[in-house]
């Protein structure tokens, strides 16, 4: 595949030397160079174990939260209730 890279002038120097020096192409030297470094790299698609995270027991809980959702909607008609009275 073609493409086109821009390198730092110290970057294309060190290749250059590199090539001259294994009497390889220039191509095939950035070739080999990228491959060398790219398998080093860790791979992105393979599964990570979940962070550590602290844990804290925070005890029995005060409310029933099986039933969640009508305790919030409860809180949210006493609030209205509190702002606006009980006007409809």
């Amino acid at each position: 595949m073609r493409t086109t890279l821009t390198l730092d002038p110290e970057v294309h120097a060190a290749l250059q030397e590199a090539a001259f020096k294994s009497g390889r192409s220039f191509k095939a030297t950035v070739n080999d160079v990228l491959r060398a470094g790219l398998a080093k790299q860790p791979r992105a698609h393979g599964r990570r174990s979940p962070p550590d995270f602290p844990v804290y027991s925070m005890g029995r809980p005060m409310v029933e939260l099986t039933k969640a959702a009508a305790l919030a909607a409860e809180l949210d008609d006493q609030d209205f209730v509190a702002k606006f009275g009980r006007r409809a």
